[in-house]
């Protein structure tokens, strides 16, 4: 499973994107909203986590952009702005899910699986293929 993180403060994208690592994930990361949207038209991801206030473009801008090119690429933003407005207009704008900093990062990784759930059909976290079943969750056969 393929994920971009676009988070502007560096110290934390690198925090995050060693944990999305850890858990199994293969990550791609920037620091701002033009560069995500490089990303984006250049690769195929699973899930976008954004933060909403990066240089360049914010994150709103961004997931409107990707909407507007009709990329159905889900989209979770994890953000210091906390206000209900603030989550209104984000998930108005086209995301699917909205975390607030601080946040747990189980609950982090809660909603991305949820997020690839989603995008790929299942109500459950065991992939199956002829006679192998995968449980992404507990990272078992």
């Amino acid at each position: 499973m393929r994920i971009l993180l676009a988070e502007d403060e560096r110290d934390l994208n690198r925090v995050i994107t060693k944990r999305l690592e850890k858990a199994g994930y293969s990550v791609d990361s920037c620091f701002d909203g033009e560069e995500a949207l490089d990303y984006i038209e250049a690769g195929e991801f699973d899930a976008v986590i954004l933060d909403i206030m990066m240089p360049k473009l914010s994150g709103l801008e961004v997931v409107k952009e990707m909407r507007l090119r009709k990329n159905p690429t889900p989209v979770l933003f994890l953000t210091a702005k906390d206000s209900v407005e603030d989550r209104v207009m984000g998930l108005d704008a086209g995301a699917e899910d909205y975390l607030v900093k601080p946040f747990a990062f189980e609950e982090l990784l809660a909603r991305v699986r949820v997020l690839i759930r989603k995008r790929a059909g299942m109500i459950t976290n065991v992939l199956t293929a002829a006679d192998l079943s995968v449980d992404i969750a507990a990272r078992r056969e």
